[in-house]
């Protein structure tokens, strides 16, 4: 007897005779998975045993309209056991009627007379994994074959076998990101004992055949040539860290594996534990939005209102880490803070951060620095004092050796199972230890910093560092936590002593921990005032290291991320860096500032200000929001290309207001050499039979479009060519672009056009304004009025005009 459930958009099957299930779409030629299986993994003493292998004797219990944060669902509960142990498992699989996923959880509980410990909890088994290395406890060993065994179950992202890839996400903030194609290797980094504690989930598998991949709470196994995909994982990481293994090798013969990681906590006699809801949505890899019905059933899981949102681009400010490092002192950031305030009729900032530095050791939070002989607390005065928001960097969940607080509290420490603390990674020429957050006096200290730097010291932005620190591989104090519960209490605490109007910004962070606890997140690796990573003198050992400080490693996550931005958080892309004597070439800067705002965000500078010139300062009075909140970059762009290549290059931003429609095209160029590109409209999903006319916003000059064809000429190497693309009447004034505002467009908050009497428009930007904006108009201009003062225009091509300006907040032109 098989169990059926159906909503509008899937059918779902389960087959108790072969503990098996299968997933279809209502549509043709959609993904489709037939003869999944899963199995819980764990340990009683030092035996290991397995439980729903198979389904014996299952009590079903069907349900319908049931309500949870998905809206209604149907769904069936099918309960498993006891097997010889005790152990009872009861799989819950729903549909929801509104949306387009399928959810299923596993619940285990002991009925047995002595503890338990859950190794892990395999909740989707597709598809043929010959390497036995790649699947620790996967069962015996298995030898690569032509075919795959017939009971292994079948995943497929279409009917029709086509060109795998695999998009992974990274575990935490610094961890990479992005898609791979079938003869890619595994991003793994060589650095060992030194980085993998903080780049890589300890229950994540890091392969090293070509064709391999793993990935952490989500992944997305699709076929590039037909443009469909499977994207899997789960809603939350409340319960366990949630980990993926891909095998793209052969494309008749894909497989996926997902689990729950149980880190062999101890589960006791009559207690219970459930999974995370996982979760599978098959994808359109070419729709505008493809991966939002995921991530939305993610934030909608944790309650994550729009208005909690609605500071998405109020983050513009300074931070003192990338260009004084820990080399800080009460009169650097006054004097930052003092240039702040005279540049800010151009350059209008909120928020001053004091970063790392200011404390006496990593841990020890309450001593501080000789450069800062009265503490922090007169800063955050002075900083408020000058119009700013005070911001300080803390990093509470990891310790550095030498602190006082590892001397005088090494029972607060994370240890491994030889009584030994645990590497937390070597940063700070240092191997670091980590928090036990399940010792209580350790957990109350993490709260106490965060409740004296807020409330008593005066600092109503927080960035929280070193995050990953809390979940550690060790032996807890509390055996009976996994290493998700551990840092998901940690930041509920940290979150509690904060309150709810201090704003958090998480880094270093396991992303799906701290969904709906913090406002903003950091979602990729450090940058730099460098192109490649580099440590002590050299580049060639680093090259490859992606988590590792560099600009091209920053970029990396600010593109294929781009989408979690105001779904889960505020997405921080980290600083942008203008100064001209770093090792960053203008076009690499050019770049650099390209993604940080198309993608929205947070926008921090973190150069010495006092030192910039008004040329490179001119670059971040392009970038900053303007006056009109509604008028902003926030939406995020399409990124064209993010399951196509290794660093997405394309991306396109669609924008509207009283000029009209338009869309902003950005092409970069990732190669270490100069291309000449030209590249077909259908690439960006644009009407090649349609006319635009096109501006290059960075070196202003004309990107030809002709033939359906976008003629970008030569980009440098790590550069961009930015373009705005606008539909072309022939016979009516077009507003072109401007070199004001990077959007080439959003500083026009009205246009009207009154043919014959001309043009009229108005803009605005914060603070005093100078450049020049560009026009189509079919007819020669005989006068141009600003503010009621005529200005020079000159013509830049065919019907073409550029108009000077200089404005203070608000100006209208009018040209006759």
């Amino acid at each position: 007897m098989t169990y059926t459930l159906q909503s509008p958009y899937l059918q779902l099957t389960l087959d108790p005779q072969a503990a098996t299930w299968n997933l279809y779409s209502s549509r043709r030629n959609d993904p489709y998975l037939d003869g999944v299986s899963g199995r819980v993994r764990y340990r009683l003493g030092r035996k290991k045993f397995t439980a729903l292998e198979g389904w014996r004797n299952p009590q079903v219990t069907p349900g319908e309209g049931i309500p949870s944060p998905q809206g209604d669902l149907g769904q069936l509960r099918m309960e498993i056991g006891p097997d010889k142990n005790g152990i009872i498992c009861t799989l819950t699989f729903a549909l929801p009627e509104q949306h387009p996923l399928m959810l299923w959880k596993v619940e285990i509980n002991n009925q047995g007379v002595r503890p338990v410990r859950i190794e892990q909890i395999e909740m989707l088994s597709a598809g043929f994994f010959p390497k036995k290395r790649l699947l620790p406890q996967a069962g015996p060993v298995m030898l690569r074959t032509s075919m795959p065994p017939s009971d292994c179950g079948v995943i497929r992202p279409h009917p029709d076998p086509g060109e795998l890839a695999f998009f992974s996400n990274g575990w935490q903030t610094w961890s990479h990101t992005g898609a791979f194609g079938a003869r890619d290797h595994f991003q793994r980094t060589r650095l060992g004992f030194l980085t993998a504690p903080m780049w890589h989930n300890a229950g994540t598998p890091r392969p090293k055949e070509p064709g391999y991949f793993a990935s952490d709470m989500f992944g997305v196994l699709g076929d590039r040539e037909h443009r469909t995909g499977i994207l899997a994982g789960f809603l939350s990481q409340r319960q366990h860290f949630g980990s993926l293994l891909a095998r793209i090798d052969e494309p008749l013969y894909p497989a996926l594996r997902l689990w729950a990681d149980g880190d062999l906590a101890q589960l006791d006699p009559g207690a219970t534990i459930d999974t995370d809801w996982a979760v599978i949505h098959f994808v359109d890899i070419d729709d505008p939005e493809p991966l939002a019905p995921y991530l939305e059933a993610v934030s909608r899981e944790h309650g994550i209102p729009n208005s909690q949102l609605a500071i998405a681009d109020s983050f513009t400010g300074w931070c003192s880490w990338y260009h004084f490092y820990q080399d800080i002192s009460e009169e650097k950031i006054r004097a930052n803070l003092q240039a702040a305030v005279e540049t800010q009729e151009t350059v209008p900032l909120d928020l001053i951060q004091i970063d790392d530095g200011f404390e006496a050791q990593i841990g020890d939070w309450f001593e501080f620095d000789p450069g800062f002989p009265e503490g922090v607390v007169p800063l955050a005065r002075e900083i408020q004092a000058a119009g700013f928001t005070p911001g300080l960097w803390l990093a509470p969940f990891i310790v550095h050796s030498k602190s006082r607080l590892a001397k005088n509290h090494p029972d607060w420490l994370l240890r491994n199972r030889w009584g030994l603390p645990v590497n937390a990674g070597f940063v700070w020429n240092n191997f670091n230890k980590a928090l036990d957050l399940t010792h209580p006096e350790a957990l109350e200290y993490a709260r106490d910093v965060v409740r004296t730097a807020a409330h008593e010291w005066g600092y109503p932005y927080l960035k929280l560092d070193f995050l990953y620190a809390a979940a550690l591989k060790g032996r807890f104090r509390d055996p009976t936590k996994t290493r998700a519960q551990v840092l998901r209490k940690g930041l509920e605490v940290l979150r509690e002593a904060a309150g709810p109007n201090i704003t958090l910004l998480g880094c270093g962070c396991p992303l799906g921990s701290a969904i709906g606890l913090v406002d903003a997140m950091r979602i990729g690796a450090d940058v730099a005032p460098r192109w490649l990573p580099k440590e002590m003198g050299l580049t060639t050992p680093i090259r490859d290291e992606t988590p590792f400080p560099s600009t091209r490693n920053a970029l990396q996550n600010t593109l294929t991320r781009a989408s979690l931005h105001q779904r889960w958080w505020v997405n921080d892309p980290d600083c942008l860096l203008i100064r001209p004597d770093s090792d960053l070439t203008l076009p690499e800067v050019q770049s650099l500032a390209t993604a940080i705002a198309l993608t929205g965000g947070a926008l921090l500078l973190s150069d010495d200000l006092p030192q910039l010139p008004s040329d490179r300062l001119r670059i971040a009075e392009q970038l900053l929001p303007l006056i009109d909140p509604s008028t902003s970059l926030g939406q995020g762009p399409r990124v064209l290309d993010w399951f196509d290549a290794p660093m997405p290059r394309l991306l396109r931003l669609d924008l509207e207001n009283s000029t009209g429609p338009w869309h902003l095209l950005a092409i970069f160029n990732w190669e270490d050499k100069s291309q000449e590109i030209r590249l077909p409209l259908e690439r960006f999903d644009l009407d090649s039979a349609k006319n635009y006319r096109a501006r290059a916003f960075w070196e202003g000059n004309l990107g030809q479009v002709s033939g359906g064809l976008l003629d970008l000429g030569a980009i440098p190497p790590h550069g961009v060519n930015l373009i705005a693309l606008r539909p072309a009447p022939t016979d009516e004034p077009i507003y072109l672009g401007s070199d004001l505002h990077i959007s080439q467009g959003l500083e026009v908050t009205q246009w009207s056009v009154a043919t014959p009497e001309g043009v009229r428009l108005q803009l605005e930007r914060p603070g005093k304004a100078q450049g020049e904006i560009e026009l189509y108009l079919p007819r020669l201009p005989q006068r141009a009025i600003l503010d009621q003062k005529e200005i020079i225009w000159r013509a830049t091509g065919e019907d073409r005009y550029t108009f000077p300006l200089g404005f203070d907040q608000t100006a209208v032109l009018e040209i006759k």
